[in-house]
């Protein structure tokens, strides 16, 4: 365990009197937590003038929930996650930067206690993020990480706790960021900082803000996943410190998407899953005699949001916002002469995956490409594209990498990406793809979903191979040569490109490998912009997306599933029972 200091003398600005004295009686605490809501602000798509679940339909729920319980009785948490996945949040980082962001002025009219730091959070870079942190402030919310540490002082970066009162109640809330956060996402995007697991850490911390503040209540919420409580996961350690940890009343998780809540005698547990889907609520009971509290009692639930109960107050209040992200949502940016289908990559060679390989290829000196479906099931017709299409083909703010490796090791590394992807075939009947009787609600997928993640499973782009189904992991990849009909050499060395999310070690891919991605600058030889932004100047230059340009086999070469009698009728059956047509 690492040794450092909070910045308590900071944080004991917002403190109460630990001198004072509780009543004696009854009392009830509520807690309200969101996370992953991944710019779903706004209750419209621009678009097609649909009405989706948003913060102005949560923020229907906390105001019932004020109403009913007191709203000096209820504290509101957001768990992380809440700066990327939307063209609004996208317009607010990076395009009108200088109209105070959005998102603190919303989490300010729904009065939110606190904003933990997500991952994607810290994904939209420091002018972004620490731009955000001010504009909360303003709003008189804290953004908080207490793990988040800065390398120059030992001390955390943001804010690491704040405390409020609440119906007579002295609350403290620690906040904490994901600890994997390099294995993700480039240096130069948290300079300055680092990470601590937050299991090694929050013992200390609990115990060091429970001796100073003398809190009532003690909740303790981080952009971690729920993971399953043995301390195996480091970017899901929910659960490991609900069971592990000692004086805290709430654990609020977040991170996977998947709402999990439960209460004991001792705690309670909150992770709302994602994109304002659901509200988790946490409620307590506490009984004062003698002016200490005796006894505790807890409860939770999920609350689902249902997308026609949007504030309308809310609505009005923010409607000159929203015109604004539509009209840059609306501009026309080119046109696409064919649909395309992300589910259509888990099949083999797609229009999708070809154009996002004809992306990396077009960045210099890249000459092969990896690419993985970022969406489960997203289309984009045919048409003229507006910038709300971009973000469809590619949701993400990853950039673009060119990464520096053998021959050997793209084989190994396509060997470990198609064993996540599919089966071993003994027969007709077997599936070819890894996929079990499960719903699935990351992707709203019900009845059959993936094993793995299906946004790594990573194709090659420059090369021609065939995928044996019927081979074992480490037999199945057979390369026969480049797109350019050059010879592939796995002693040879290969520009690669790949998004800053795989070279930085996302998805697990490059470890497998045996690539050392804490030491990624060694291989990097070149970085683009966001890959959204790649797109975009490819429209700009070529006006169109054209079916026959993306799939040139010369440039993006040609790849299968090998034997093509027993492999194409096995997918067919099995993307039957994942899309259900």
């Amino acid at each position: 365990m690492k040794a450092r200091t909070l910045l308590l003398s900071a944080c004991a600005l917002l403190a109460l009197s630990c001198g004072r004295t509780l009543k004696d009686g009854d009392y009830t605490l509520t807690i309200l937590s969101t996370n992953d809501v991944h710019g779903t602000w706004f209750d419209s798509t621009y678009v097609d003038g649909n009405v989706r679940k948003s913060l102005f339909a949560v923020n229907h729920y906390v105001d019932s929930v004020r109403t009913a319980d007191g709203a000096d009785h209820v504290v509101l948490i957001d768990a992380g996650d809440c700066l990327q996945g939307d063209n609004a949040a996208y317009y607010y980082n990076y395009v009108d930067t200088v109209t105070p962001h959005l998102f603190p002025r919303l989490v300010g009219f729904m009065k939110y206690d606190a904003v933990i730091v997500g991952n994607h959070d810290i994904e939209t870079g420091h002018p972004v993020y620490d731009r955000v942190a001010e504009d909360l402030a303003k709003n008189g919310v804290d953004f908080l990480a207490a793990n988040a540490i800065r390398n120059d002082n030992g001390k955390p970066y943001f804010k690491p706790y704040k405390i409020v009162k609440k119906g007579g109640l002295k609350v403290a809330i620690l906040g904490y960021t994901n600890a994997n956060m390099k294995a993700w996402l480039t240096e130069g995007l948290w300079s300055g900082m680092h990470f601590e697991p937050i299991v090694d850490v929050i013992q200390q911390d609990v115990d060091r803000i429970r001796a100073k503040e003398r809190p009532d209540v003690m909740i303790v919420a981080m952009h971690s996943g729920t993971g399953t409580g043995d301390g195996s996961v480091l970017e899901s350690e929910g659960l490991d410190a609900f069971r592990m940890v000692k004086g805290v009343d709430w654990v609020l998780s977040s991170h996977d998407h998947r709402y999990h809540v439960e209460a004991n005698d001792s705690s309670g547990f909150l992770n709302s899953g994602s994109h304002s889907r659901y509200l988790a609520e946490g409620k307590m009971h506490l009984k004062v005699e003698n002016h200490k509290v005796v006894s505790k009692t807890y409860e939770a639930k999920v609350i689902p949001v249902w997308a026609e109960n949007a504030d309308p107050q809310m609505r009005a209040h923010f409607q000159k916002d929203y015109e604004a992200v539509k009209a840059f949502t609306l501009k026309e940016v080119g046109v696409l002469n064919t649909d395309l289908w992300t589910r259509d990559a888990f099949r083999g060679m797609s229009d999708y995956i070809n154009l996002i390989h004809t992306l990396g290829l077009g960045c210099k000196p890249a000459r092969l490409s990896f690419a993985a479906p970022l969406t489960y099931n997203g289309h984009v017709e045919s048409g003229v594209l507006v910038y709300n299409d971009l973000f469809t083909i590619y949701p993400f703010e990853n950039q673009l990498f060119v990464v520096k490796m053998t021959g050997e090791e793209v084989q190994k590394y396509l060997e470990c990406s198609y064993d996540k992807w599919i089966n071993t075939m003994s027969g007709p009947d077997d599936h070819i793809l890894k996929i079990e009787g499960r719903d699935d609600p990351r992707t709203g997928q019900t009845g059959w979903s993936f094993v793995n993640r299906s946004y790594n499973f990573d194709s090659a782009g420059g090369l021609n191979y065939t995928v044996d189904v019927t081979k074992p992991f480490g037999e199945r990849v057979s390369i026969s040569g480049l797109a350019d009909g050059s010879a592939f050499d796995p002693a040879g060395e290969y520009d690669v490109a790949m998004t800053s999310y795989r070279a930085s070690g996302g998805g697990g891919l490059m470890k497998e490998t045996g690539i050392d991605t804490d030491r990624i600058d060694e291989r990097v030889v070149e970085r683009y912009p966001e890959i959204r932004n790649v797109l975009y100047d490819y429209l700009m230059a070529n006006g169109s997306i054209d079916p026959e340009v993306i799939g040139n086999p010369a440039v993006i070469g040609s790849w299968k599933f090998v034997p093509e009698n027993l492999a194409g009728p096995a997918m067919d059956r099995d993307m039957a029972l994942l899309f259900k047509r």
